[in-house]
């Protein structure tokens, strides 16, 4: 028999129980299966985690950076010896199958060593002055109080990249996790609190979206990071903005693979195949369209219809599973009514029918699918974000077409590009208006060490991850300093 796990929330160094409306976790592989129950976070709650980290930050932010990193450099030890527990514990409480779930604690252990060390590197400059005697230096101050919103689909790894930047740079935060996913937030933060992290610098509050709106809202709040749906990204970015504070986006996005004509196909359909159908498809990176040359197109398209049918749907804890369920029923319904809607303009290639039977009907599961769209109006298989393990195909006679049909969207995160040639490589990376660009892998996917984020209707304000995460959570002053 599973366990259910009380939900609990971090305030100034304590684990309490929130003064909010019941909160109820369940297994989206079974949702009979409660992972998770207790009351979630009310406003009186947030406002003591605000008032905790404002308490704490001027202790945190005079602390040697070093001993800041070695607080994460003890709570990456903790994470990554918990890697095989909290990943199946990610698996039962988000869906994601337990192989990329196990992989995903893991990953948040290596974002907390990488921000770490990052400490160790330069953080300000020195520059020469006009006046004799004279030096101008630019030095970095943590922002103060940092709000972080969080999402479901990746409910460590994000919250790592987010809270280690942070907290390496001297901020202290109030977090709310997604709704969904409390125990894996729990998780996180136990470890921080164990590896030495003072009270207050850490606060944890879970619950609806209500505390969400508290947070951004708040008077104390300093800066607010954020990843979700590109709609509450600008409606939070716009009350942000109407105050003068600092926001950072990481938002939706429909993604796009370009197969052109001299692409190695099976190469090809195997990474379209994992973009568009690992995670079920919830991920912001994630394949949902697909261009393809004419010259290759049936082809290619067999082989992706033998590669859809052949993955493996199932409990996400189970061997051998590739597509475990989405997060919710109100997802799931989502996803299977834009489905149903698409036999109006789309031509199935393959279009199961929803599960109605046996355990995967109890789930919260979505068959992969494949339609070809019509030129004339696509429809929401091609606009909208479904977050679902669905795949829209059209076709171009030209590299320069795919470039434009790729581009041919609000969003603009992700791309994935298969060809041998490198000219045509080169001019998509130029041409095409994303902020990551695959040529020859599977459009999802991020490095901790490098830049991640997008441009247009996919991202608000500096990108996250590698070096250049310092930016958000730093201000920078210029000093002239005379003897």
């Amino acid at each position: 028999m599973s366990t259910t796990t009380e939900i609990r929330h971090l305030i100034d160094g304590r684990w309490q129980s929130g003064g909010g409306d019941e909160l109820v976790d369940v297994n989206p592989s079974r949702p009979s299966d409660v992972v998770a129950r207790g009351p979630g976070a009310s406003a009186a709650d947030v406002d003591r985690a605000f008032a905790a980290a404002r308490a704490a930050a001027d202790g945190w932010r005079r602390t040697p950076a070093r001993a800041r990193a070695a607080i994460l450099l003890r709570a990456a030890d903790i994470v990554a010896a918990h890697r095989d527990e909290w990943g199946r514990e990610l698996a039962r409480e988000e869906g994601k199958t337990l192989v990329e779930a196990v992989a995903e604690v893991g990953h948040g252990a290596n974002i907390l060593r990488y921000h770490a060390q990052e400490i160790e590197r330069a953080s300000g400059e020195v520059y020469e002055s006009p006046t004799p005697g004279e030096r101008i230096l630019v030095v970095r101050r943590p922002v103060g109080v940092i709000g972080a919103i969080t999402p479901f689909n990746f409910p460590f790894s994000i919250p790592a990249w987010k809270l280690a930047p942070a907290l390496v740079w001297g901020n202290t935060l109030v977090w709310k996790p997604a709704e969904a996913v409390p125990v894996l937030a729990m998780r996180l933060a136990e470890a921080l609190v164990e590896a030495g992290l003072p009270d207050g610098v850490l606060n944890l509050v879970s619950g609806s979206a209500a505390v969400g709106e508290a947070i951004v809202g708040h008077p104390d709040v300093d800066a607010v990071t954020f990843t979700g749906s590109t709609r509450v990204g600008r409606h939070v970015a716009a009350r942000l903005a109407a105050r003068g504070i600092p926001f950072q986006g990481e938002l939706g996005g429909k993604n796009a693979s370009l197969v052109l004509d001299d692409a190695d196909l099976d190469l090809a359909v195997e990474q379209v195949a994992i973009g568009a159908f690992r995670a079920a498809g919830q991920k912001c990176t994630a394949t949902s369209r697909v261009v393809v040359h004419d010259a290759v197109a049936d082809a290619f398209l067999d082989r992706l219809a033998e590669r859809t049918r052949a993955a493996v749907v199932g409990d996400a804890l189970a061997a051998g599973v590739e597509v475990g369920p989405v997060v919710d029923a109100r997802a799931r319904d989502r996803v299977v009514g834009a489905l149903g809607r698409a036999a109006a303009y789309a031509t199935p290639i393959v279009a199961p029918d929803p599960y109605r039977d046996g355990p995967l009907a109890e789930g919260f599961f979505v068959p992969p699918s494949v339609f070809a769209l019509p030129d004339d109006d696509p429809g929401e298989l091609w606009r909208d974000e479904l977050f679902g393990p669905v795949v829209g195909v059209r076709r171009v006679d030209s590299a320069a077409a795919g470039f434009a049909l790729v581009n041919d969207s609000e969003y603009g995160l992700s791309t994935a590009v298969f060809t041998t040639d490198l000219g045509r490589a080169l001019a998509a990376i130029d041409d095409i208006r994303v902020g990551v660009v695959h040529i020859n892998s599977a459009s999802a996917g991020a490095d901790l060490h490098v830049p991640f984020g997008g441009s247009r209707g996919s991202a608000l304000g500096p990108k996250e991850q590698g070096a250049v995460a310092r930016d958000f959570f730093t201000e920078t002053a210029t000093v002239y300093l005379r003897g």
